[in-house]
């Protein structure tokens, strides 16, 4: 494969590489990496794979950037806000270099698409932040054959492996079976992440997309790298394969996908649905708020960072993770409403409070997020 005087230029430090050289980097010309998300994990993969030289990008995310968003996604500039990420990130790829394919599909990564997408590239590089995204995006690539590259991070911490069960290493299923209950696992939108955490997890991941690509080096399936920022320090662990997996088992029970949304948010796993059987919605909030009668108190359970951004007035703010210690502050023959950022923290608020004998309690659901884009655009969404 014969290169062109700016590609010569341009990749004559990879070049330069003994193992790597013009054979690496002709692999990498003839290789394609499918890019779910283009937010924190996937803003410095996409930048760095399109430089590398991979021949063809495709990047799924549904999302507009927000300015949240430009503390960590460096694809992107305050100028970009309010567009679609794969649109944006398609222009600034293709000025980095303008020799790559970017290919994008601005929908959501879902059961319906999910099988012909993975089949038109040759590895997987989820930098989704929910877990049904991940289920799917693992599976897929099982049944498909190809490397899954995952990573996830939070506050100051992050991870990263390779999920390859036909390279020996275990699926994100083996890794978790099961999703953890909506609540139990905070989002970098509610915990906050340090801005260059996703710069240096994405970079992990670009490297193992890279290495996949050429053939080169150790791959990661079978072990999970663990960085602590604040530490500075790296740590490893063995990940093994489940014999008994449902997906990339001996004797594999799910050869196809399944609704995705639904088994990250079922009564078996998760308690949101069946723990909260009232909700109000937003305009229900709304319309008791006119006037709100004595007894009604309603209890924000958002971070003290969250309330700088946006809140409803009269709201008692009691941080889900304090709730219990601070019962007092509640009483108990109030009719009670909770939110939080989009539904899910108060659900689990909820939860406790009726566990510790409140009857009259209730869910804002969608949370402030909702308020803002279905009641009034002047608070603040995030």
């Amino acid at each position: 494969m014969s290169f062109s005087p700016r590609e010569l230029h341009r990749y004559a430090r990879q070049f330069s590489i003994p193992e790597f050289g013009m054979e690496g980097q002709s692999r990498l010309r003839r290789g394609s990496v499918l890019c779910i998300g283009a937010g924190g994990l996937g803003s410095p993969a996409l930048t760095y794979l399109a430089a590398a030289g991979v021949g063809r990008i495709g990047i799924v995310d549904a999302d507009r950037v927000d300015a949240s968003n430009l503390h960590r996604q460096l694809l992107y500039t305050s100028e970009d806000v309010g567009r679609l990420k794969a649109e944006a990130a398609q222009d600034r790829l293709r000025s980095v270099n303008p020799d790559v394919t970017v290919e994008i599909f601005p929908e959501r990564f879902t059961a319906t698409n999910a099988a012909e997408l993975v089949s038109r590239f040759d590895v997987v590089l989820d930098g989704s932040d929910n877990f049904a995204t991940r289920y799917l995006s693992s599976d897929t690539a099982v049944w498909q054959q190809k490397p899954n590259i995952y990573g996830s991070i939070l506050r100051f911490e992050g991870q990263a492996t390779v999920f390859a069960p036909h390279l020996g290493g275990p699926c994100y299923r083996c890794f978790l079976p099961t999703p953890p209950a909506p609540g139990m696992v905070p989002t970098c939108a509610e915990s906050g992440v340090l801005g260059i955490l996703p710069g240096i997890i994405g970079l992990i991941q670009a490297t193992e997309a890279v290495k996949s690509l050429t053939g080169l080096g150790e791959s990661l399936a079978g072990r999970l790298v663990h960085f602590d920022a604040l530490a500075m320090r790296f740590r490893e662990f063995k990940l093994r394969r489940d014999p008994a997996c449902v997906v990339c088992g001996t004797s594999p029970t799910l050869p196809q996908p399944i609704d995705y949304d639904s088994f990250c948010g079922a009564a078996d796993n998760c308690a949101m649905k069946s723990s909260t059987p009232t909700e109000m919605t937003v305009q229900e909030l709304a319309s008791v708020l006119q006037n709100p009668p004595p007894n009604f108190l309603l209890i924000d359970v958002r971070e003290p960072f969250e309330l700088a951004i946006a809140q409803l007035p009269g709201a008692l703010a009691i941080p889900l993770g304090e709730i219990e210690k601070r019962l007092s502050e509640i009483p108990q023959d109030r009719d009670i409403a909770i939110h939080c950022k989009a539904g899910g923290r108060s659900a689990k608020a909820v939860d406790i409070l009726r566990a510790n004998g409140y009857p009259n309690v209730r869910n804002v659901a969608g949370g402030i997020n909702a308020w803002s884009k279905e009641i009034d655009a002047s608070v603040a969404w995030y």
